[in-house]
């Protein structure tokens, strides 16, 4: 199992940007996916899933912001983030979700949100 994220970056508050990860090894379009965080000095943050049938799910202080989707023909799962804060500077970390938990994780990209 591989999972390799990417599309982090430098963006403005108020900004947009979309994570990719690329998953390989297993039947990524029967495996639910998810998106998971870690800021400065804090510990791992929840941040959405999304399901083989097309359910998502999201942490409140996401709702509304970021969107998380899937392209099974691609093997890809995405997380396009906007109106960002520089709370959401963090390593944003991909993983597969299997019966409730994290069993893969990706090696992460760097979201910096600041001007």
């Amino acid at each position: 199992v591989q999972l390799v994220e990417s599309g982090g970056g430098l963006v403005q508050p108020g900004g947009s940007l979309r994570l990719s990860c690329a998953a390989s090894g297993f039947t990524f379009s029967s495996s639910a996916m998810s998106w998971a965080r870690q800021a400065p000095g804090k510990g791992l943050e929840w941040v959405s899933g999304m399901y083989s049938g097309g359910s998502t799910y999201y942490a409140d202080s996401m709702k509304g912001r970021f969107t998380i989707s899937r392209d099974n023909a691609k093997n890809t799962v995405y997380l396009q983030m906007g109106s960002l804060k520089p709370e959401d500077t963090a390593i944003y970390y991909c993983a597969r979700l299997v019966g409730g938990l994290n069993d893969y994780w990706g090696q992460g990209t760097q979201v910096t949100v600041s001007s």
